[in-house]
């Protein structure tokens, strides 16, 4: 076989190639997209994907409609897109937790690293303390006082073992120098019922989902894990102006596919969702409920997803935070 005949092999599937990609962005999506959120309806990864994905789905002419698929620390519904066809109609909307799960579960049934591609990061929020009024809370030198007077005998709430609400809560808890009894929940809802019932002392997690049980005073936030004060909550210090920059966590949500899929509907996905969030109602929206847009490439949001896998390993090692299974 020739040189030159080689060469026009290689030249018409590199074409074909191209043009199959270049088809695919134009005629995907034809019909409606699932979007896999790990968590309990209601949380903050849901809040801030419907406020991104409905403009998301006017942009691209189909409905992108959120499942959620809670259980085994998020594993679950992380393993129904990592199964899935790699063709763009199975999408993962997952956070922080999906870090933290990589910790957790040692004998997950997939690869956090390899079997998924980052899309688009939608943006990233802080963390809330918060409390009970009824507690007699007014700081969290309060808090951390009536930890250290009774060793133990407080608690604290979380998203689940091994949640992003897990991990800040012990990365605060390992700042400050307390010991606190976690009690996990299935999702934010639960966890909100006993801290305002008062059989729970404190709770960290994303502001979204806190902010209008702060705003209507059934629950009390002591401080924000944030670089500034938030405009929805003037009056609430940071953990910065506390002294306590160490212990500020980062929630952070975004879009994943399979690792498989098509370039070109990584491509044409992650530049709707850009688009969204360039959109000024979007980054309003999200901004009421404290999420700082974060506009990032494919390749840097793949970094970045990476370098926070590290950072929770790292922080779990710290903390002392061992793997369930």
């Amino acid at each position: 076989m020739s040189s030159r005949f080689i060469l026009r092999i290689a030249l018409a599937f590199g074409l074909s190639a191209a043009g199959t990609s270049a088809a695919l962005s134009q005629t995907w999506p034809t019909r409606t997209v699932t979007v896999v959120s790990p968590f309990t309806a209601g949380n903050a990864n849901d809040m801030v994907a419907r406020v991104v994905l409905d403009q998301v789905s006017k942009k691209l002419g189909q409905a992108f409609v959120i499942e959620n698929r809670p259980g085994g620390g998020t594993t679950i519904g992380i393993n129904v897109v990592a199964k899935a066809n790699a063709d763009g109609y199975t999408v993962l909307m997952h956070s922080s937790s999906f870090s933290s799960a990589h910790v957790m579960h040692r004998k997950r049934p997939y690869d956090t690293l390899t079997d998924f591609q980052p899309v688009a990061l939608f943006g990233v929020q802080p963390t809330v303390l918060v409390t009970a009024p009824s507690k007699g809370f007014k700081t969290v030198a309060d808090l951390v006082g009536a930890a250290k007077a009774k060793p133990g005998e407080l608690n604290y709430a979380s998203a689940g073992i091994g949640s992003a609400s897990h991990m800040a809560s012990e990365q605060f808890r390992h700042a400050v120098g307390i010991k606190a009894l976690h009690v996990p929940f299935r999702g934010p809802t639960e966890a909100f019922s006993e801290v305002m019932a008062g059989r729970i002392d404190f709770y960290f997690l994303p502001l979204a989902p806190a902010l209008n049980l702060v705003k209507s005073g059934k629950i009390l936030a002591l401080a924000v894990g944030a670089d500034k004060r938030i405009e929805a909550l003037p009056d609430v210090p940071t953990l910065n102006e506390l002294g306590l920059g160490h212990a500020t966590y980062r929630f952070w949500g975004g879009l994943f596919v399979p690792v498989k899929t098509p370039r070109a509907i990584v491509d044409t996905l992650h530049q709707a969702a850009r688009e969204a969030l360039d959109m000024l109602v979007v980054r309003q929206r999200l901004g009421q409920i404290g999420v700082q847009t974060m506009p990032m490439s494919v390749e840097q949001f793949d970094k970045y997803f990476r370098d926070d896998v590290a950072a929770t390993v790292k922080l779990a090692n710290e903390v002392g935070i061992k793997p369930v299974d």
